[in-house]
């Protein structure tokens, strides 16, 4: 009996990924350069397979991580784009092509969690191994690193006393309706009259309204409040809300020039940082500190909550020693670092005029160094764009040090994928030029092939 061919899409099903993928591809050749067995070694001494459901792949998760932050997707997308991108499941560890789900959503939460900071610092340092010109710290081989900060933003919004009187009041109904407590007023007519009244406060008849309206906003918050703590306390549920009551009390007490202020309910360590912007006056979230290589890439990158910047360098040059096996020489700051010259064995640089004695050499010495430091200011932009360091999407502090170490970690991850292709077009242009033609199969200069 006569049995037609197979078609080439029926074959390639049973063909392993690695036949069928381009082997240029930036992430087929980063797949293949990261050392994956650093991260099972050290990484499965931190689960227990006698307790639970079987752990997912610790390459599988691992990589979806890096993706995530490479790719500037959310948790959901990743693993939806895994289904529908062979290079994703290759990068992985995939041998096959699959269509099912790698893992849930929520399992890259527990991961994350489960590895902690030392796993994000491992993950930081084989991005910068990754790199082949990591080693190159300067023309000189001196070590120089540039040093600055920026704001890495939470995901809240924009704080105001009656937005926060309004979650506080929404979540006390919650509590009331949850627990069945009773209520003597729940101010449901009385809240839309003073939301009316808030609206168009820039106007200049409706701000004293509008000032009244938010007056009777944290009154009547605070009533509500009482009164949940009141019968919580009969019903012996105070412990358990205890210190979410405080919060509230905190949040309706609190003025205008008070220190330590809360700016949102379900991120309370959110600071408000003022760095002088002129399109942003003021961003809520927190400090990260980002050291850069003389080469472009990213060594060190540490949260902090809201210091000066002067008092950020000794813990930075600490982790920049902790990914790179030795202490740099030197580190150039912006003058917002003055007060400090030197961190240990580092000497701290600081644009500042010129001495009288200084010869011509060492003043264009100093001034390349610090438009070199310059070049710091465009990767903070890329992190925030392309790497998700723009919102903080993760909660906590823990999720402040997460999101700043993994969006440092994919700007390396990137930059390594970017070299691999202009190396690979290079090597590619010099065998057409020894070949005699260009791209095109036709000579490179046509009057002189004639």
């Amino acid at each position: 009996m006569y049995r037609p061919p197979k078609s080439h899409a029926q074959t390639s099903l049973f063909c392993s990924l690695e036949e069928q993928l381009n082997h240029k591809h930036s992430l087929y050749v980063l797949a293949n350069k990261i050392d994956w067995n650093k991260f099972e070694t050290e990484f499965s001494k931190r689960f227990d397979d006698k307790m639970g459901a079987p752990n997912k792949p610790i390459r599988l998760m691992t990589g979806l991580i890096i993706l995530k932050h490479i790719r500037n997707v959310s948790d959901e997308s990743v693993v939806e784009q895994f289904q529908e991108n062979a290079y994703y499941q290759y990068f992985c560890g995939e041998r096959f092509f699959s269509t099912e789900q790698p893992c849930d959503p929520s399992e890259l939460v527990h991961f994350r969690h489960m590895i902690g900071e030392a796993g994000m610092d491992m993950i930081l340092k084989e991005s910068i191994l990754v790199n082949d010109d990591h080693d190159k710290q300067g023309p000189t081989g001196c070590g120089t690193v540039f040093l600055d900060t920026t704001v890495q933003e939470k995901n809240i919004t924009f704080p105001t006393d009656a937005k926060l009187a309004n979650k506080i009041i929404e979540q006390v109904q919650r509590i009331v309706e949850e627990h069945d407590l009773p209520q003597r007023q729940s101010y449901k007519r009385t809240l839309k009259k003073v939301h009316r009244d808030q609206r168009f406060r820039n106007h200049p008849k409706n701000g004293k309204k509008a000032h009244k309206a938010d007056r009777r906003l944290k009154t009547i918050g605070g009533r509500l409040v009482r009164e949940l703590e009141r019968n919580l306390a009969s019903k012996n549920l105070l412990n358990t809300y205890k210190e979410k009551i405080e919060l509230f009390k905190k949040v309706l007490a609190q003025k205008k020039c008070d220190k330590d202020k809360v700016y949102s309910l379900h991120e309370p360590e959110v600071k408000c940082i003022g760095k002088g912007k002129e399109h942003k006056k003021y961003e809520f979230g927190n400090k990260v500190s980002i050291a850069r290589s003389y080469s472009g890439i990213i060594v060190g990158a540490v949260s902090f909550r809201d210091e000066y910047d002067g008092h950020t360098i000794d813990d930075t040059l600490d982790h920049v020693e902790q990914m790179l096996g030795f202490r740099p020489s030197q580190a150039a700051c912006d003058r917002g670092y003055r007060g400090q010259k030197e961190s240990g064995t580092t000497k701290i640089v600081i644009p500042d005029v010129p001495k009288k004695n200084a010869t011509y050499y060492q003043k264009e010495k100093a001034h390349k160094l610090f438009c070199k430091r310059a070049g710091i200011e465009p990767i903070n932009g890329h992190l925030k764009s392309d790497h998700r360091m723009g919102r903080n999407f993760y909660k906590g502090i823990f999720g402040d040090m997460l999101n700043a170490k993994l969006a440092a970690a994919a700007f390396n991850f990137k930059r390594a994928m970017r070299r691999f292709f202009v190396l690979l077009e290079w090597l590619y242009c010099c065998f057409l030029c020894r070949e005699g033609v260009n791209k095109n199969g036709e000579p490179p200069y046509p009057a002189l092939a004639k």
